[in-house]
């Protein structure tokens, strides 16, 4: 399974970052770097509580990050 993290600036000055492949993973950062951290900490999370609740069975993952 591969995810991708995207990013924007928004216009207020702050960072978005999104997971498309997992529903609701996303997460704003003062940098896009931070940004891009919080997501992806929280998609590892939202993985992990699939695997708990037996959602989802153990599969090899790759997490992309963009160069900023």
């Amino acid at each position: 399974m591969n995810f991708t993290i995207e990013h924007e600036r928004e216009e207020d000055g702050r960072w978005l970052a999104e997971v498309p492949e997992l529903a609701g993973v996303l997460a704003y950062g003062a940098t896009a770097a931070e940004a891009m951290a919080k997501a992806e900490v929280l998609a590892l999370r939202v993985l992990a509580e699939r695997l708990e609740h037996n959602e989802a069975g153990p599969q090899s993952i790759s997490i992309a990050v963009p160069a900023t």
